[in-house]
């Protein structure tokens, strides 16, 4: 599974991206979520508050509770606002 991270996330995590292999289990977004907090104390910090993470899944904005497979793609980013 590639892992790729963006904005304030990379810099908490100190990478844009990674290869992991998720233990059984991991089914959905916030699955990977609880799964990556207990990889680092920079991991944890950056995704403890849920509500400040976006998510997309092989390139499709994804929400928390989207099914999710070992080679696919995760991007998380914060938030977007424009305007």
């Amino acid at each position: 599974m590639t892992l790729l991270y963006f904005a304030w996330l990379r810099q908490k995590i100190g990478k844009s991206m990674e290869e992991i292999t998720p233990p059984p289990g991991i089914a959905t977004v916030k699955d990977l979520i609880a799964h990556l907090q207990t990889l680092s104390p920079a991991h944890a910090e950056a995704f403890a508050d849920h509500s400040r993470i976006r998510a997309a899944v092989n390139q499709h904005h994804a929400g928390l509770d989207a099914k999710i497979a070992a080679g696919d793609e995760i991007a998380f980013f914060p938030p977007v606002t424009g305007g």
